[in-house]
C-alpha cells in the first residue's frame, strides 16, 4: 500500500532536523507531510538532497517489499482460524489473482512467504515469489512484478518448469507493457525453453503478440503456424484475434477485415458479446487502414453499442496470452474517429461513457455500486442545466494528443492540444514535483501548463469552471495553473468531477443542506500515528456550527463512522489514510482501534454505505484524492467510493498538506459555508486566504485540496 498522512509529531521533529528535503515523485507518494522545512521556499543544498535520497529509500523499502510482506504474512497467518500449508496458500494466491482479487492474492502469497522462511523451504520461496510476480503483473505494478520475478529465480525449485517458465513470462509481459518488445521476445523465448507442455501454448501466444508489435511478422507467422489449436473457446477466440492482428501487421487490411467480420458472428458462450465488440473494433482498425473512415465510424459504433452488455470482470486468459486488452482503448478509438470527423458532440459523449464503464471495470462486481454512478447524461441535458457563468472543461488524453471540450449553455467547442500522453504524464509529474518540493520553478511551470491547456479555450474571467480530467490530469491542480500572469483560482472558482454525469446528478439532488457538522479527528491507533494538529483543526471547525458532533481519539472508530454516515450532512475527517496501488478498493482511512485491534475503513466498504444524506465529505488527510489511474481511466479510490455511495461533494488532497495552511483554508472554507455561500465560492475563498499570506503564497500551501462533485452545494436553512 502507498502511505499518505498528515504530519505526526515525530515527523515534525524530522522536518526541524532538516531530513525532509526535495523528494522524487515516488517518495512524495510515500511521505506524509510537506517537504518544506518552513513557511518559506528554500533551495535545498546537496547535503539536504542526499538526506532526502536516504529518506526516500527508507520509505520505499517499507512498502510491499519482501520483508514487509513476509512480516505481514506472519501476522495474517497467526489470525487464520484454519491454517493451510504454504503450497495451499500459493494455490489460493493464484486463484485469487485470476479472479481479480489482487490484494487478497498478495495476502495469501505473503502467508506462503512467511511459512517458506519459517521452514527454510527454498522451493516454497520460489513459488511464493512467482505468485507475487504474477499478481503484481496482473494489477499493473510492473516494477514490483519484475522485482518478485527476479527474486523467484534466486531460489532453487524442485521442478524448474513450474517457476522459471512462468517467471520469465512475467518478465516478458512487463517488457511488453513497457513497449520493450525486443526484450519481451527474449524473455518469452527463455520462458518457452523452460515451460511444461501444458504452459507452452500460452507462452507461444504471448510471443506471437510481442513479435507482431516488434515488427517481426514473419517469425510471428512461423510461431503461430506451429501452435496446436487451444481446447477451450475463449482461448481459441483470443488466438483468432491474434491471427487478425497479424494480418494487419502484414499490411493485409482487407483480409484482416474479413476475418474480424467473421469473428463478429462467433459464439463464445456467455462471453460472446465481449469477443464480438473486439471483433468490431478490429473491423474499425482494418477500415481505417483501408482509408474507409465512414466504415470505421460505423464499426466502432457497433463495438460501443454492445459494450454495456459485456460483463465487467478481470480476464486472466488475456494476460496469459499477452494481449492486455483494455476496453478503454475501444472508447479511445471512438473518441478519436469522431473527433477527426469533426463531430464534437459524439466525441464528447463517448468520452463521458468511457468514465462510467471504467468504474464498472474497476469494481468488477466486488462491491455494491449505486445505479446512478454508472449512468450518463447526454450533452443536451447537460447544457440545459448549466448557468450562464458555468463552463464544463472536459479532457480526454489519447496516445497521440489531448482533446478538450468546453461546454456552456449555448454550445460546445472542441480543441486539440498536440501533446502525447507520455509527454503529458511527464509534464504533470514535473509540475507536481516543483510544487511539492517548494520550487520557484512551480510558477514558471504553472505559466507553461496554463497556456498550453487552458490558454486556447477563451475562458472569460469570473466563469465557474467544472473540470473533468482524464488520465494523468487527475494529478494536476488546475487551480494552480496560471493564465496571463495570475493563478486560475484568482479569476475562476474551480471544481473537479470524475465524470460530468455524476456531478450533474449530485448537483441536482443536493442543492442545499442543513448546517450540521459531524467530525472525526486524530483517531487513536498508536503513538506514532498521533495527529495533534488534526485535533485542533476539528475543534476549531466545530465552533462554526452550533449543531455539531465530534468523535476524537478512541471514539473516532469505523463502527461510529458507519453508524452516522447516513445522517450527517457535513462530514469532516482529519486522519491518516493509505492508498492501495495494487487494489484501490482496499485503500483505507485509518480510524481508531476497536477491541484492541485495528479496524480501518476500506474503499469497498465506503461504496456500500448509505450516504445519500451526506452532502459533503472532507478528507483532511494527505493525498486523499489519489488512487490508481488505469489507462484512460479516472482515479479510483476514495473519490469514486464516496461519490458512488451518495455523497454529493468531496474535498480531498493531491499532496502532503501543511497543518498551518490547512487550518486557514478549512477555517475560511467552513466559515463561508456557514454564512450560506456556495461551496465552489467558499473553496475559492479558502484558497485565496492562504495564497494572500506572503509566507504561504507558494502553491504547495494553498492548492493541495480539490473540490470534487457538486459545485453548487449551499448550507443553511
Amino acid at each position: 500500500m502507498t502511505w499518505f498522512s498528515r504530519r505526526t509529531e515525530r515527523e515534525r521533529s524530522a522536518r526541524r532536523a532538516g531530513a525532509a528535503g526535495a523528494l522524487g515523485l515516488a517518495a512524495i507518494l510515500l511521505l506524509g507531510h510537506g517537504p518544506l522545512a518552513s513557511a518559506q521556499q528554500p533551495q535545498q543544498g546537496p547535503n539536504a538532497e542526499a538526506a532526502a535520497g536516504r529518506a526516500e529509500q527508507a520509505r520505499l523499502a517499507d512498502t510491499d517489499t519482501l520483508l514487509a510482506l513476509t512480516s505481514e504474512g506472519a501476522v495474517l497467518y497467526g489470525q487464520d482460524a484454519v491454517k493451510l500449508s504454504g503450497y495451499q496458500y500459493c494455490s489460493q494466491a493464484v486463484a485469487l489473482a485470476e479472479a481479480g482479487e489482487f490484494r487478497q492474492s498478495v495476502r495469501a502469497a505473503s502467508k506462503a512467504l512467511h511459512l517458506a522462511n519459517a521452514t527454510s523451504d527454498p522451493n516454497l520461496l520460489a513459488m511464493a515469489n512467482r505468485d507475487l510476480a504474477i499478481v503484481y503483473s496482473y494489477s499493473g505494478q510492473l516494477e514490483k512484478a519484475e522485482e518478485f520475478a527476479r527474486e523467484a529465480l534466486k531460489h532453487p525449485a524442485r521442478d524448474p518448469k513450474l517457476v522459471v517458465g512462468p517467471v520469465q513470462k512475467v518478465i516478458g509481459d512487463v517488457r511488453t507493457r513497457r513497449g520493450d518488445y525486443a526484450g519481451a521476445v527474449i524473455s518469452y523465448d527463455e520462458a518457452l525453453a523452460n515451460s511444461s507442455s501444458r504452459y507452452a501454448p500460452l507462452v507461444q501466444a504471448s510471443l506471437v503478440n510481442a513479435l507482431i508489435e516488434s515488427g517481426d511478422a514473419a517469425r510471428a507467422r512461423e510461431v503461430l503456424g506451429g501452435m496446436a489449436p487451444p481446447r477451450d473457446a475463449p482461448l481459441t477466440a483470443q488466438l483468432d484475434r491474434t491471427r487478425a492482428r497479424l494480418l494487419l501487421a502484414e499490411n493485409k487490411p482487407a483480409e484482416a477485415r474479413d476475418l474480424y467480420r467473421a469473428l463478429t458472428a462467433r459464439q463464445v458462450g456467455t462471453d460472446t458479446e465481449y469477443y464480438r465488440l473486439w471483433a468490431w473494433d478490429g473491423v474499425a482498425r482494418s477500415e481505417l487502414a483501408l482509408g474507409q473512415k465512414q466504415a470505421a465510424a460505423e464499426a466502432v459504433a457497433r463495438a460501443l453499442g454492445g459494450i454495456d452488455q459485456v460483463r465487467a470482470r478481470f480476464r486472466s486468459e488475456e494476460f496469459k496470452m499477452g494481449l492486455f486488452s483494455d476496453l478503454q482503448s475501444v472508447f479511445e478509438r471512438g473518441v478519436s474517429i469522431y473527433s477527426d470527423a469533426g463531430d464534437a458532440r459524439q466525441a464528447f459523449e463517448v468520452s463521458e461513457r468511457s468514465r462510467s464503464r471504467a468504474l464498472l471495470d474497476a469494481v468488477r462486481g466486488r462491491a455494491k455500486i449505486n445505479e446512478r454512478a454508472a449512468t450518463t447524461v447526454d450533452l443536451a441535458a447537460l447544457q440545459g442545466m448549466l448557468a450562464p457563468d458555468e463552463r464544463v472543461v472536459q479532457f480526454h488524453s489519447l496516445p497521440d494528443r489531448l482533446l478538450v471540450w468546453v461546454v456552456g449553455p449555448a454550445g460546445i467547442e472542441a480543441r486539440t492540444v498536440p501533446v502525447r500522453r507520455e509527454e503529458l504524464t511527464e509534464l504533470v509529474e514535473v509540475f507536481r514535483n516543483s510544487i511539492v518540493r517548494g520550487r520557484r520553478a512551480a510558477i514558471t511551470n504553472a505559466d507553461k501548463l496554463g497556456a498550453a491547456l487552458l490558454g486556447p479555450l477563451g475562458l472569460a474571467p469570473g466563469q465557474r469552471l467544472i473540470v473533468v480530467p482524464h488520465g494523468p490530469l487527475h494529478y494536476l491542480p488546475f487551480q494552480a495553473l496560471r493564465l496571463d500572469g495570475r493563478y486560475v483560482i484568482e479569476t475562476h472558482p474551480v471544481a473537479v468531477a470524475p465524470s460530468i454525469s455524476i456531478a450533474v446528478q449530485l448537483a441536482q439532488r443536493s442543492p442545499r443542506v442543513g448546517a450540521s457538522l459531524t467530525a472525526f479527528g486524530n483517531p487513536r491507533i498508536e503513538d506514532k500515528y498521533d495527529l495533534p494538529g488534526a485535533e485542533v483543526e476539528v475543534k476549531q471547525l466545530a465552533q462554526l456550527f452550533p449543531r455539531n458532533t465530534v468523535y476524537m481519539g478512541a471514539a473516532a472508530t469505523k463502527t461510529q463512522f458507519r453508524d452516522v454516515a447516513a445522517r450527517s450532512p457535513l462530514m469532516h475527517v482529519a486522519a491518516h489514510a493509505e492508498a492501495d496501488a495494487v487494489d484501490p478498493l482496499y485503500s483505507r482511512i485509518l480510524l481508531a482501534n476497536e477491541g484492541g485491534k485495528q479496524n480501518f475503513l476500506e474503499a469497498h466498504e465506503i461504496l456500500g454505505l448509505p450516504m445519500d444524506g451526506t452532502a459533503l465529505v472532507t478528507l483532511s488527510a494527505c493525498e486523499s484524492g489519489l488512487g490508481r489511474i488505469a489507462q484512460g481511466d479516472e482515479v479510483l479510490g476514495f473519490t469514486r467510493s464516496f461519490l458512488s455511495a451518495g455523497s454529493s461533494s468531496l474535498i480531498a488532497s493531491l499532496w502532503p498538506v501543511s497543518d498551518d495552511a490547512t487550518a486557514v483554508l478549512m477555517g475560511t472554507l467552513y466559515g463561508e459555508l456557514a454564512k450560506g455561500r456556495d461551496i465552489q465560492k467558499a473553496m475559492q475563498a479558502g484558497q485565496l486566504a492562504v495564497l494572500k499570506d506572503p509566507k504561504m503564497s507558494h502553491p504547495f500551501f494553498w492548492a493541495p485540496f480539490n473540490l470534487i462533485g457538486n459545485w453548487r452545494l449551499t448550507v443553511g436553512s
